[in-house]
C-alpha cells in the first residue's frame, strides 16, 4: 500500500514521469552518437548494435522487476505467445526501422517524429483494433501532429523527405503503435513487466543474429562507446519499469500527457550531443516541435473526459 501511494503522489508522478520521458528523449541523439563512437556503418552493424542494446535491456528489466517483487520473474507457457508477438512488433520490427531510419536523418528530425507515437497509437487503436473512439479533440490532435511533420520537411527542418530516413522512423512508430495495442490485449491477465523484459531480450537477439548473419561487426572496448550502449539499455529498462509502475496506479491520461516532454528533450540533446543546434533552433524546427507536442497533449488530455 505504501508503494502504491508513493507512485500516486503528484510530485512523485511529475518527477518520475519527466525522468522517463527525458530518458526516452535521449535515445535518438545517443543512438546516433553510438554510431560515431563505434564507427558503425551499414545496416548489418546497425542491427547488431540495436540487438545488443535490447538484449541487455531485457535482462535489466527482469533484474529490476525481480528485485522489486522479491522473486525471480520466470516466463511460463501462457506467456510465450505474448512474448513472441511483442518481440516481433515492439523490438525487432520497431527498432529495425528506427535504427536504420536514424542513420539516414538527423537527431532533431528523429526526435520530432518519435514524438508522434501518441497519436499514431490512437489511430491504430481506434481504426485497426477498435479499442477506443476518435473524438473531435483527438482528431484535431492527430491533424496537428501530422501538420508538424509536414511543416518540418517542407519548411526547411530537413532538405527533403527521405523514405529510408524519416519514412523508416515513421514506420517504426507505426510498429510501436501496433505493439501498444497488443500490450493492452496481453496484459489483461499477464504481467506487463515480465512480457516486456523477455520480449526485449528475444527481439534483441533476433536483431543481433540478423545483423551478424548479414556480416555485421562491432568492436567493443572499455571506452565512451560502451557507456553510451549501457545508457541506451538503461533507457529502456529504467524508463519502462518506472512508467509501468506509474500506469498501474494512475489514469493513463495523467501519465501519458508527459510524453510531450520526450521530443523536446530529444531536440535539445541533439543540439548538444550531435552539434545540431543550427537545425534544432531553426524557426521551422521549433514550430514543428511545438505542433507535435501540442498534438500529444490534445490526444492524451481528451482521455480525462472520455
Amino acid at each position: 500500500m505504501e508503494k502504491r501511494e508513493f507512485f500516486k503522489q503528484p510530485l512523485h508522478v511529475f518527477l518520475l514521469a519527466v525522468l522517463c520521458c527525458t530518458l526516452w528523449g535521449s535515445a535518438a541523439p545517443f543512438i546516433k552518437w553510438g554510431y560515431k563512437l563505434f564507427n558503425i556503418e551499414g545496416v548489418p552493424s546497425i542491427l547488431m548494435f540495436a540487438g545488443i542494446r535490447f538484449t541487455l535491456a531485457g535482462f535489466l528489466v527482469i533484474l529490476f522487476a525481480s528485485f522489486l517483487q522479491k522473486k525471480v520473474l520466470v516466463a511460463k507457457k501462457e506467456n510465450i505467445q505474448g512474448i513472441c508477438t511483442l518481440a516481433l512488433f515492439q523490438t525487432a520490427g520497431q527498432y529495425f526501422f528506427y535504427y536504420i531510419g536514424l542513420s539516414h536523418t538527423s537527431g532533431v528530425n528523429g526526435s520530432i517524429i518519435s514524438g508522434t507515437s501518441a497519436f499514431i497509437s490512437l489511430l491504430v487503436a481506434s481504426l485497426i483494433f477498435h479499442y477506443e473512439k476518435i473524438t473531435a479533440r483527438k482528431a484535431l490532435g492527430c491533424f496537428i501532429g501530422f501538420l508538424g511533420i509536414l511543416f518540418m520537411n517542407v519548411s526547411g527542418a530537413s532538405v527533403s523527405f527521405s523514405f529510408v530516413g524519416e519514412g523508416f522512423v515513421l514506420m517504426s512508430q507505426f510498429c510501436g503503435s501496433i505493439s501498444a495495442a497488443f500490450i493492452k490485449k496481453f496484459t489483461q491477465n499477464q504481467n506487463a513487466v515480465l512480457l516486456s523484459g523477455y520480449q526485449f531480450s528475444l527481439g534483441g537477439i533476433l536483431l543481433a543474429i540478423t545483423g551478424y548473419l548479414m556480416g555485421g561487426h562491432i568492436t567493443f572496448g572499455f571506452n565512451l562507446g560502451l557507456l553510451v550502449l549501457i545508457h541506451l539499455a538503461l533507457v529502456s529498462a529504467i524508463a519502462y519499469t518506472i512508467w509501468g509502475l506509474l500506469l498501474s496506479v494512475n489514469p493513463v491520461s495523467k501519465i501519458g500527457v508527459y510524453m510531450c516532454v520526450t521530443p523536446i528533450i530529444g531536440v535539445i540533446l541533439s543540439s548538444v550531443v550531435l552539434h545540431e543546434s543550427n537545425q534544432a533552433f531553426q524557426l521551422s524546427s521549433l514550430i514543428a516541435l511545438l505542433l507535435v507536442s501540442l498534438s500529444v497533449f490534445l490526444v492524451n488530455k481528451e482521455t480525462q473526459t472520455d
